[in-house]
């Protein structure tokens, strides 16, 4: 099924198709979700307004692990089957993933600061979202590091594969250890613990930060696409030209 869209052409006409509904979707849901975290929901009877930050961070902060997880299947996938456009979705990723993870950093510490009093600190679960952060800058990092490309394929992929033991790190931080994060109040059993005048916003932003994903996912990806089409044209122009050249050279010889 994978190898279905193997082939540059056919996944740009399926982006042609799906681009202008993520893009829609995006829209739709991000201004929806900011009405209802805004002015539909209340004010939380401890943290006052601050409480809204939340409908940022906690979409956001999913999407960090979201965006390293398909990154880390992209790799997988690119490494064991070879498939064309798996490493170009990991590479295309990262940026993504990477501002997400980077947002949840931000606004958990503007989130922080007037409830906990600190802007950081070090417990589990925030020092383990910081590692995230870096091992996304990591992969882009090797994965322009060396002049070979496929080296620098191999070995950022490598760090990406590694690097997932992270997520659920994060993902459980909350159960394994004592930290100021308190536990899941969503995706838990027995159904959210949350009222659904908050729970409503919390879903509908991420639901607009995952349209987002899509969407730049695949302008950045057909970006690749473009740039692998100049290479190879270049390429070929060069090794044209240079044949060209041998040809004179044995005519005049």
């Amino acid at each position: 099924m994978i190898h279905r869209f193997a082939n540059p052409t056919r996944f740009v006409r399926l982006a042609d198709v799906i681009q202008p509904w993520a893009a829609g979707m995006t829209f739709l849901f991000f201004v929806t979700g900011l009405y209802f975290g805004l002015f539909a929901s209340p004010a939380d009877y401890q943290q006052g307004e601050t409480v809204r930050i939340m409908y940022i961070h906690v979409p956001a902060a999913w999407m960090a692990l979201f965006c390293y997880t398909a990154m880390a299947a992209a790799c997988g996938t690119a490494l064991i089957w070879k498939h064309p456009l798996a490493d170009l979705a990991a590479r295309a990723t990262a940026p993504i993933g990477a501002c997400f993870t980077l947002l949840a950093l931000v606004t958990g510490s503007l989130w922080g600061q007037p409830m906990w009093g600190t802007w950081w600190v070090w417990d589990a679960r925030l020092t383990s979202v910081l590692i995230l952060f870096f091992l996304y800058l990591g992969y882009m990092a090797l994965n322009n590091a060396f002049d070979d490309a496929e080296r620098g394929f191999k070995a950022s992929a490598i760090l990406a594969l590694v690097g997932f033991v992270n997520v659920p790190i994060i993902k459980f931080s909350v159960d394994w250890w004592n930290t100021l994060h308190q536990p899941a109040s969503v995706l838990k059993a027995g159904g959210p613990a949350i009222h659904a005048s908050m729970l409503t916003p919390l879903i509908l932003m991420a639901l607009a930060f995952k349209a987002y994903y899509l969407w730049v996912l695949l302008i950045r990806m057909r970006g690749e696409i473009n740039a692998m089409k100049v290479r190879a044209l270049r390429m070929r122009q060069v090794q044209q030209a240079d044949m060209a050249d041998k040809v004179a050279a044995g005519k005049v010889g």
